[in-house]
């Protein structure tokens, strides 16, 4: 028999397909020990066990069925599946808006590769509006495709060539930007960019989805809508993620680069903006906003462009019992900048002091956030603050973590003059640092409890 028909499979897995002369792509009924199983056969990672067979259910999730409780597969024909999505030209309109549409990778430009069971950033941005043809009725969509690499992969280097890019398209009169980006690590290229792109006269918007455009409940097509309605209709002139805001297809939120953290590793409502309230809500008919204090849209064509970064800059998550170790490692290998996420108002444990004393003494910049995520660092009300700040520790107000380690990165980029640095990364940008967090800006609901409960029922969908 061809191999192909029964590609990626071995051992017992194999024998079962070949005993029935089930092939890969066809549609059956597999019975087992304990109930039935209605599907296509799909081929199998060539890095996973012999033990399973692989089935894309009608829901088009796809499960693995053990061989050895398979007690009959009854073959209904062959459905093989086609996951290419061909580009179409996008129609042009010349009373719609011009969007540019940049592609990174990530989920929302992705499909699963059945050659290796993987998700790949495989969609070329041409792909992707040629799936979602709504698209057209927004705007005229121009794309270019900057990276192909899923989010943990963005550094450094795509940070300044997309900077670099987006500010070039600005300079050519685009009316909008949305980036397509992995969402794991898009708050940091969010946050990178609000302080590498200044004073943009249209919007920026980032976005991705929590799952893969070949599963029914992917969120791609709709937070892609979103995004580019916003880069196409909304006066919101700023750096903003825009994602999912319930966990249904209600609407989604446009949050602030320098605010905004993924917060769920699966939720299709994954981003929130943290100790402050989102920009807007956006859906298919409208553009909401929730406060006025955004940068406006302008009419011109002029950017500030800053792309600098200093790699040797690193965050480090304060643990009880933590060694100085780790600080003197990253001191020996020449690190410039450290970022702290210390507990409570910002604190560390004393055996760290002389590591940090040492950091001092080498000119290293080290700043001080809180684990706790939400609120500010407060080093002058206990003495073991005092005690950090004399060893050159700086509190970094409310800058999440990731937004400090991506500033400091972006302020040693400029310059090694500590004072210098120091004046960088406490002179708010972007939002980043805010004088106070909102009475709303901290909304952490605990479900079982029966007010709780009785309120989220109201809207729970």
């Amino acid at each position: 028999m061809n191999n192909e028909s029964f590609k990626g499979y071995k051992g017992i897995a194999l024998e079962t397909l070949k005993k029935f002369d089930a092939k890969i792509w066809s549609d059956v009924e597999i019975e087992t020990k304990e109930t039935v199983f209605t599907g296509i056969i799909l081929p199998r990672s060539e890095t996973a066990d012999e033990f399973h067979i692989v089935l894309k259910l009608p829901t088009g999730y796809n499960i693995g069925i053990a061989a050895s409780k398979i007690k009959d597969i009854k073959i209904n024909g062959r459905k093989e599946a086609h996951y290419k999505i061909p580009e179409k030209e996008f129609p042009y309109d010349p009373k719609k808006p011009r969007v540019k549409l940049f592609g990174t990778g990530g989920t929302i430009a992705s499909r699963l590769d059945y050659r290796t069971g993987a998700v790949i950033p495989a969609f070329s941005p041409g792909e992707l509006y040629g799936s979602v043809p709504e698209l057209a009725d927004i705007c005229n969509l121009e794309t270019e495709k900057l990276y192909g690499v899923f989010s943990e992969n963005m550094g450094p280097e795509q940070w300044i060539g997309t900077a670099k890019k987006v500010a070039e398209e600005i300079e050519k009169g685009v009316q909008g930007i949305v980036i397509g980006h992995g969402t794991d690590t898009m708050h940091h290229t969010a946050a990178i960019l609000s302080f590498m792109i200044q004073e943009s006269p249209v919007p920026i918007v980032m976005v991705g989805s929590q799952r893969s455009s070949d599963r029914p409940s992917s969120d791609a097509a709709l937070n892609l809508i979103h995004s580019v309605k916003t880069a196409a209709e909304s006066d919101i002139a700023e750096i903003m993620v825009c994602m999912f805001g319930p966990t249904s297809d209600v609407y989604g939120l446009l949050h602030r680069g320098t605010r905004v953290r993924k917060m769920h590793s699966s939720y299709r409502s994954t981003f929130r903006t943290i100790g402050d309230i989102p920009i807007a809500m956006v859906d298919r008919e409208k553009i909401t906003p929730l406060r006025n204090d955004y940068k406006k849209r302008r009419s011109d064509k002029k950017v500030i462009l800053k792309p600098f970064f200093e790699e040797r800059v690193g965050i480090v998550y304060y643990y009880p019992n933590m060694h100085p170790d780790i600080i003197y490692s990253m001191i020996d290998n020449g690190y410039k900048g450290i970022v702290i996420a210390g507990t409570g108002l910002g604190h560390v444990n004393k055996p760290l002091y002389p590591a940090l004393k040492k950091c001092q003494e080498n000119n290293i910049a080290v700043y001080m956030t809180v684990q706790t995520l939400w609120g500010y660092v407060q080093m002058y009300v206990y003495d073991t603050g005092r005690d950090m700040m004399e060893l050159g520790v700086v509190p970094a107000a409310n800058m999440l973590p990731e937004v400090a380690y991506v500033k400091l990165g972006w302020a040693l980029g400029q310059t090694n003059d500590l004072e210098e640095v120091k004046k960088i990364m406490l002179t708010p940008i972007a939002g980043e640092i805010t004088e106070r967090e909102p009475s709303n800006g901290y909304l952490i609901y605990q479900g079982g409890i029966p007010e709780v409960e009785e309120f989220i029922s109201k809207y729970k969908k």
